[in-house]
């Protein structure tokens, strides 16, 4: 056993770990000021300096709350329900590329947790496992509007991922892999997929707002319907795992498409510098969290200057739109790649 690399393979777990929990902790703050901005507010300013310590604040208080499980609930279901969405959260982050190699002691190491050659299939169970932490807790608490909530989730997402899917499938027969480091060594300069598959993008864009409850397609916890939607009955950490397991999606969901579609930690003529292989790979990396977070507000900036769908809305663009341009984007694609192929 390569004791060297798996230690250095636990660190970046950890770091990895501690990255995903601080942005998604933050985001809860840069929403309130992006929400705040757009409506000609202030947002949080009382805990610490231009309230940077609200997160730690508000985290707190959900500690501190008293812990309450109805009566009539599914005591295990319960608190399996929140456990599930927080797990499968933080799995995703596994196989994606945060980075190229870089060099330790004279050895190369990769900044990706694992490279499997199906990553883009884990991030999609991953994905499908996540609904069944909204489906249980909805249905463990033994409310109707819980119910509700977790019905319209399982919906939402079985008519999305099928779009999903399929703008993943275009993307697979333009790059010819299903691993996600591959993927991005194909981008390597400016050759980034968003020019080759733009469609693709855009379905696959709008399917991740879907994916991760955020509006306008939050039908599944909508509190004008629904008063808190699938974690209605939840409080404490329970409910906090909830709130916090969706914007943990939307930071996976920002890296994912980043990583298909727009180079990834590939910096255009980053490696004509002239700089030291470890330089190049630690700004390849801040350029990918810029990446991230440029699509972060791209989720805040959407989420407060949209109205949220009706229902049927919201299926009609699933099934009678966004399917159907799906499957026309794969037979465009496959058609090009055919009659490029025989030239």
């Amino acid at each position: 056993m390569d004791w060297t690399l798996l230690i250095y393979k636990t660190i970046f777990l950890f770091l990895i770990l501690l990255v995903t929990l601080l942005v998604a902790m933050y985001s809860t703050y840069g929403e309130r000021k992006v929400a705040a901005f757009m409506q000609d507010r202030r947002g949080p300013n009382r805990a610490g300096p231009f309230g940077l310590l609200q997160p730690l604040a508000d985290g707190l208080k959900m500690f501190m709350k008293e812990e309450i499980i109805p009566l009539t609930a599914n005591r295990y279901l319960f608190i399996l329900g929140p456990s599930i969405a927080m797990t499968t959260a933080l799995l995703t982050g596994v196989v994606i590329p945060w980075g190229g190699t870089i060099i330790i002691g004279g050895r190369e190491f990769s900044m990706q947790i694992a490279d499997l050659n199906i990553g883009i299939l884990y991030v999609f169970a991953m994905v499908s496992i996540g609904v069944y932490g909204i489906m249980i807790g909805g249905w463990a608490s033994n409310n109707k509007y819980a119910l509700y909530g977790a019905i319209r989730a399982a919906s939402q997402m079985i008519s999305y991922e099928l779009a999903m899917g399929m703008s993943i499938v275009a993307l697979v027969i333009t790059t010819g892999s299903l691993s996600l480091h591959e993927i991005v060594e194909q981008q390597h300069g400016m050759h980034w997929n968003i020019f080759y598959q733009p469609l693709g993008f855009l379905i696959f864009l709008t399917c991740a707002f879907a994916e991760t409850n955020r509006a306008p397609f939050d039908l599944p916890e909508c509190e004008t319907e629904l008063i808190g939607g699938y974690h209605t009955e939840y409080s404490s950490m329970k409910l906090g795992f909830y709130l916090f397991a969706e914007y943990i999606n939307m930071f996976i969901s920002s890296a994912v498409i980043a990583t298909l579609y727009f180079g990834g930690y590939n910096m255009p003529f980053l490696d004509q510098i002239g700089l030291a292989p470890n330089i190049v790979t630690i700004l390849g990396t801040i350029f990918l969290f810029l990446k991230i977070f440029g699509f972060i507000f791209l989720f805040m900036w959407i989420r407060w200057t949209l109205p949220r769908f009706r229902y049927d809305q919201l299926m009609n663009l699933g099934w009678k739109g966004l399917i159907p341009l799906s499957i026309f984007n794969i037979i465009a694609t496959g058609v090009y790649y055919y009659f490029t192929e025989l030239k």
